[in-house]
Parts: structure tokens; C-alpha cells; sequence
């Protein structure tokens, strides 16, 4: 989960003044988590101590407010008993790594995947892309190669993975739903060439950039299994203790990061 969480810092800044290129500071002035790393590391709560998946995420949401939240989802935390509002956003793939390092099959990933996403995203694609993107990662993690992984996430869930970043980023624009991101963010993964190349091409797309990175963040630490130490510092040090401890019995307990 460390390389969703430094795709998102990475992009925070980038979310709302895009570039289109791979060249630029890594962590540059302002960078800091949002709600993508928030509601990751409320997943990994859950999955960790076996709790309700929605009690997770309005726990950790009200105690980091001002994340960069969407309206729905604001008033969904905000109120004690609301269920899911068919949303279609790409919320349920940002939260989702964990469970693609945490279950040991690709039907306990899907099924935990639709678990994690239908508290809040029970539209068919919010659930769509939750599953894709925890699928992918637990394609990657267990020795999936690249086509394999383009082939099983493009015949499940019929996402066009046979483009290019190249391709993709002159008209890409902002677009926070699942159906408009998670696709893109896998092709960033296919594409690149080592974990830092991932986040670079992810942002270099221009659109919901710490959402984009972080998606295809999760899936590159799966791949590569290697994290350059100075990404995993500098991201670690603009996190809470809290989030730092998360992480670190998460990977007690599922694996560390190599």
C-alpha cells in the first residue's frame, strides 16, 4: 500500500494544475496526502482489525477532514446512518489496495473488493473498479506478467487496454469517474518501466492526478516489488504516526515491501 499512498502525494498537487509531461519535481512544494491515503489507510484498518468497512471510512474521514473529499461522499461521512449513494466514482478504486495485497485468491479479492466499495460506491462501475484495481494488483503481486494482467482485467471487466499513454494524454481531462480513471491508471502501470515511471506517467496524463497515481501506484509496488527508499521516506514523513504505524503492521502481517 506504500506505493498507492506515494502516487498520491505525489499527484496532490498536480490534481488541480496538471501537467502533461513525466519531467517534474517528484515531490514538489505542497505535496501532502489527501483523501485517497486517508481512506487507503482506512481500509488497511479494517482489513486489519475485521471491521465494517464503512465505520472505517467515517472513523478516519471525520478525524482528517479537509482532504479533498467529493460532495457526496462529504455528506455521506457526515451523517450517522446513510447508505450508499450508486455512485460511479473513482473513491471505491483510490481506498482499494490493501485488499489486492491481503487475500490469497482472486475470488477473495473480488469479493472483498465489492465489499470495501458497495458501503459508498454500489453503482455497477464504482464496484467495477474497485475490483479491477484490487484484481490487478493481485495479478501483479502473485507473478502475473504484464499481458496477463491486460488480458484478465480487460475480459473481466471489458476495459480498453490495448492504448497507450502516448495515445491517451493529449485529449485526457479531468474525470473522477471510475469508468474514466482506472483504465488509464492500469495502462500507466503497462507502460512504464520501473515504480517511479508508473507514478510519472500516471500524472503526466493531466486528469485526477493523486487518484490516477495512487491506483497505479498500488499495482507497480505489487509489479516491482521494489520502491526506491527515497520515495518511501519522503512519503512517510508527510504522513501522520498513525498512518506510519498502519502501514507498518499491515506489512507485518501481509508482507513487507522489498
Amino acid at each position: 500500500m506504500r506505493g498507492a499512498i506515494i502516487g498520491d502525494i505525489a499527484g496532490s498537487v498536480h490534481e488541480f494544475e496538471p501537467v502533461k509531461t513525466t519531467s517534474f519535481a517528484m515531490f514538489g512544494q505542497g505535496c501532502t496526502f489527501t483523501d485517497d491515503t486517508v481512506l487507503t489507510a482506512a481500509t488497511a484498518q479494517a482489513i486489519l482489525n475485521g471491521t465494517d468497512y464503512a465505520a472505517a471510512y467515517r472513523d478516519f474521514g471525520r478525524r482528517y477532514p479537509g482532504r479533498g473529499y467529493g460532495g457526496n461522499f462529504g455528506a455521506w461521512l457526515m451523517s450517522a446512518d446513510a447508505g450508499p449513494y450508486n455512485s460511479w466514482g473513482n473513491g471505491s478504486a483510490m481506498r482499494v489496495a490493501p485488499v489486492g495485497f491481503a487475500f490469497d485468491s482472486a475470488d477473495a479479492v473480488l469479493q472483498e473488493a465489492g465489499r470495501s466499495a458497495e458501503v459508498t460506491h454500489n453503482h455497477p462501475e464504482g464496484i467495477k473498479g474497485a475490483q479491477a484495481t484490487a484484481l490487478a494488483i493481485y495479478l501483479a503481486r502473485t507473478g502475473g506478467d504484464k499481458e496477463t494482467i491486460r488480458r484478465e482485467i480487460a475480459g473481466r471487466f471489458g476495459y480498453n487496454l490495448n492504448r497507450t499513454i502516448e495515445q491517451i494524454r493529449p485529449t485526457h481531462v479531468f474525470n473522477e469517474s471510475c469508468q474514466g480513471t482506472v483504465p488509464e491508471a492500469i495502462i500507466a502501470f503497462l507502460d512504464s518501466t520501473d515504480f517511479e515511471n508508473t507514478i510519472r506517467l500516471a500524472i503526466s496524463l493531466g486528469g485526477d492526478s493523486d487518484t490516477l497515481a495512487c491506483i497505479a501506484g498500488g499495482i507497480a509496488q505489487a509489479y516491482y516489488k521494489e520502491i526506491p527508499s527515497r520515495l518511501a521516506d519522503e512519503a512517510l514523513a508527510r504522513l501522520p504516526e498513525e498512518f506510519v504505524d498502519i502501514i507498518r503492521r499491515f506489512e507485518d502481517k501481509y508482507g513487507p515491501v522489498r
